[in-house]
């Protein structure tokens, strides 16, 4: 059997940075994440470093901004996944550069995790999100570095409880607000099924220099459908209000940021259906619960009993 390859996460305190490390082990590959020694002081940060050195990942100082440190660590690996924020997909270029002077990278995994950014409606706030992506897209093809796009859509987290409300935590029990009519599909996966089926690539050939789908069956879903799911676990009828397109575009213009962002991406995703608005062309890319029938998914449906 191959060895299997060493991985560095990059931005590895991150929201789904950390499933991406405990899953990178999980499976049995030698981990290293990249920590700033900033972090090593965060109230915040420690619980997660400290977890990650109880469970054996190899905890290593670096930063962006810092490329001696980048290629120091980059050399100690097979692998490259970074799962950095928003606010640093721009800065990914000096990875880029790190991983092309380091020279050893078998495959690398730019912080995508969202969708397609080159078939979207972009506007407000992420258009420049969407932008960036593209743009360290083509600088990876570029120097001709060994890649592997990862399509994530909604983490669940953040989308399923709330039942794509902003600023919810727990699924409404009383009314909904619905941008457009609800029927444009999105697509919904839980952190630890992106981390696993992100990590089942690392080694895959099949998904070299490809896109990676995580599109299950089961788990694409209209606002409306998911709302429908819903009422029917805890017997209710929700009292929804329907905000048209047109007037949604206003609201983000309108609003401050961050609202303007979250706003957009609702744009994007459950009133434009940019999850959905393409068929997964072989020559591009792959599904993921296609490639790897043995990672058992969690579906919509099982992950909102959590809540009734």
């Amino acid at each position: 059997m191959a060895t299997k390859s060493r991985v560095l996460v990059v931005g590895s305190t991150g929201y789904i940075g950390k499933f991406i490390v405990e899953a990178s082990v999980k499976y049995g590959h030698q981990t290293f994440a990249l920590v700033r020694d900033s972090a090593l002081s965060d109230p915040a940060k420690c619980p997660i470093i400290q977890k990650f050195k109880s469970i054996g990942v190899i905890v290593v100082s670096g930063d962006l901004f810092d490329h001696e440190s980048l290629v120091k660590a980059i050399k100690q690996v097979d692998v490259v996944i970074s799962t950095v924020g928003l606010n640093q997909l721009s800065d990914q270029d000096k990875l880029i550069s790190a991983v092309k002077e380091a020279g050893n990278v078998k495959r690398f995994f730019p912080s995508e995790f969202g969708y397609d950014v080159e078939n979207v409606h972009g506007v407000g706030p992420v258009k420049s999100i969407f932008e960036s992506k593209v743009q360290i897209r083509r600088a990876v093809e570029a120097e001709g570095i060994p890649y592997t796009y990862v399509l994530s859509y909604c983490f669940n987290g953040f989308c399923v409880p709330s039942l794509g409300q902003l600023g919810v935590t727990a699924p409404p029990r009383d009314k909904v607000v619905i941008h457009g009519d609800g029927n444009p599909k999105a697509i919904f996966n839980t952190e630890e099924d992106i981390a696993s089926f992100t990590i089942k690539a690392v080694d895959d050939p099949r998904t070299l220099n490809k896109i990676l789908y995580i599109k299950p069956s089961e788990n694409v879903l209209s606002i409306n459908q998911l709302v429908a799911l819903w009422e029917n676990k805890i017997g209710i009828i929700l009292h929804k209000t329907f905000v048209s397109e047109h007037q949604l575009l206003k609201n983000i213009q309108e609003a401050a940021y961050p609202l303007n962002l979250m706003l957009a991406f609702e744009y994007s995703i459950f009133v434009k259906g940019d999850h959905t608005n393409r068929e997964i062309e072989a020559s591009v890319g792959l599904e993921a619960t296609s490639l790897y029938p043995d990672v058992k998914y969690t579906t919509v449906d099982e992950y909102l009993n959590q809540f009734v």
